[in-house]
């Protein structure tokens, strides 16, 4: 399947935003050449006048179809245009998406990221000294356990 130009997926948002960018500049010099074939239009429209009001036929019917093959021209670049717009319409609403998934959080790297911040020790979890303290932590624990046991089952009657 064909990727189309407006779909983003597989850039990051740095590498779309600078295709968006490509777009845009193609877009402006689109832009630009019609402009310059509405200058040229207009003078060879002018050219059609004056041979006409010169009575040369001959000259009016060559600068007709020149005018024809330059509005035709234009008319080309101006879908190009049109096309380029709608695409690139399309790729701001992606570049949008595209950057909301960027910022999506992983709760460990940022559990991780707080616990470097507050200077504590991401290797001491697995050094001989906390495995100790879980143990007596364990112990200690078991032990009230059964002290409430024991509590419990002197208090029934």
């Amino acid at each position: 399947m064909e990727q189309r130009p407006e779909d983003l997926r597989g850039m990051n948002t740095a590498e779309a935003k600078e295709y968006l960018f490509h777009h845009i500049s193609a877009l402006k010099l689109t832009e630009q050449a019609c402009r310059a074939l509405d200058a040229e239009i207009a003078r060879w429209k002018a050219r059609v006048d004056l041979a006409r009001s010169k009575a040369a036929e001959d000259l009016a019917l060559e600068a007709e179809q020149e005018l024809a093959r330059l509005q035709s021209k234009r008319e080309g670049l101006a879908g190009e245009a049109a096309e380029l717009r709608d695409q690139i319409e399309k790729m701001r609403r992606n570049l949008a998406g595209a950057s909301a998934r960027e910022r999506s959080v992983d709760p460990d790297l940022l559990e991780q990221e707080f616990r470097i911040l507050l200077g504590e020790d991401l290797t001491a979890e697995d050094s001989p000294e906390a495995r100790t303290r879980e143990s007596f932590n364990a112990i200690q624990a078991d032990a009230a356990l059964e002290a409430l046991k024991a509590k419990m089952k002197g208090a029934k009657p």
